[in-house]
């Protein structure tokens, strides 16, 4: 789903963000350094994904001996997560891979099943849909973003940075040669009638997943990021048709959003929020993901960085020291001491974590790149 609010190229330009509304009252002088934040610090779910040697036939029917061997998805929660009522309907989802694609089915409950979006790249969210991101970096930037109607219309985009980062959608990419099929159990745009859902397959190729030439491919231990969400708007029948509810004002009211992973917020594009695609080659079926050690460091990361987001609503410049967000320089994580330090300027920052026995360090800047820091010989 795309962020709808306007935005600014420059992070520190931005004054209000989902962040900072949400947490407005909460200043860096807590007790507690995660105090306030906890509905951005909930573990993302993980799913292991195993290589399949017969590929999926793409024809919306999810029945195929194919998907058989791909376990289900835990059922799709409200995006706020816990703190918010379960889904009126249920959605979820399964994935395989092999050497040429990622392959995804989602079954999707829904009664009344409609869809207006008829033209690729249409806005099809502006419809009941269903949406999937995946960042196969793993560092909040150039990730990707697909979503799909009852009726197959696609609106595929590649993003740079997250919205509140100041990205630029490019709507012009495409995931080249992605195949896809609905099937709806039921009739589409019919009110006079109770459908059961749909069902959607989708294959996208690997190479696809890329802007230039910087193409990942997983194998066996590979670590992608990964969420889906699933947009639903509540409807009258007027004149025959499926019309939007709307409040006083005659705007329609605020959309459903349900996801797989709990964003915390109500913002799609939050990519450190997403869940962990764990691929597998093993052919037992009974592997397990272990949250990488690197990834608690990095909580870390993302604690200055949200602190600072907060300072700068505040102050309207950038702390310039840990201290002023109520950091501390030494945190353990698993049981190992890490260093944090802060290098800042009133504009800009870059906040490091090293583990003090491997010495290996990880980054966030202002604009929320994550990344492993390199030593040069």
């Amino acid at each position: 789903m795309i962020n709808k609010a306007p935005f600014k190229r420059h992070f520190f330009v931005s004054v209000i963000t989902a962040v900072t509304f949400l947490l407005c009252p909460f200043i860096a002088k807590a007790q507690s350094e995660f105090k306030g934040l906890e509905n951005l610090f909930t573990t993302p779910l993980s799913y292991v994904i195993y290589h399949t040697n017969k590929a999926p036939v793409i024809d919306g029917d999810i029945n195929d001996n194919a998907w058989k061997q791909a376990a289900w998805t835990t059922d799709f929660v409200d995006i706020e997560g816990d703190s918010k009522p379960k889904p009126t309907y249920q959605t979820k989802v399964k994935m395989l891979w092999d050497d040429s694609c990622l392959y995804i089915a989602a079954q999707i409950q829904e009664p009344n099943v409609w869809a207006y979006k008829t033209h690729h790249d249409d806005i099809v969210y502006h419809d009941n849909d269903f949406e999937f991101f995946i960042d196969p970096n793993n560092t909040t930037h150039q990730y990707f973003e697909i979503e799909i109607n009852p009726i197959n219309t696609i609106f595929d985009l590649f993003l740079n940075s997250p919205y509140r980062d100041g990205g630029n959608p490019l709507t012009t990419w495409d995931a080249k040669s992605m195949r896809s099929a609905v099937k709806v159990e039921g009739t589409v745009n019919k009110p006079s009638d109770t459908d059961k859902g749909w069902t959607v397959e989708i294959a996208v190729p690997l190479r696809s997943l890329a802007v230039g030439d910087h193409v990942r491919i997983p194998h066996d231990g590979t670590t992608w990021r990964i969420n889906f969400s699933r947009v639903e708007w509540d409807t009258n029948v007027k004149d025959g048709k499926y019309v939007k509810q709307t409040d006083t004002s005659g705007r329609p009211k605020p959309e459903h959003n349900w996801v797989w992973s709990p964003q915390g917020v109500i913002n799609m594009h939050f990519p450190e929020r997403w869940g962990y695609l764990f691929f597998s080659d093993n052919s037992s079926g009974n592997t397990t993901f272990t949250m990488p050690y690197s990834e608690d460091q990095k909580r870390y990361l993302w604690l200055i960085y949200y602190h600072e987001r907060m300072y700068y609503n505040e102050h309207h410049a950038i702390a310039l020291n840990l201290k002023d967000l109520g950091i501390s320089e030494q945190v353990t994580v698993d049981g190992k001491p890490n260093q944090l330090v802060l290098e800042a300027t009133p504009h800009q920052f870059m906040a490091l974590i090293t583990d003090e026995a491997d010495h290996i360090t990880y980054t966030i800047n202002q604009e929320g790149l994550v990344q492993q820091l390199l030593e040069h010989n």
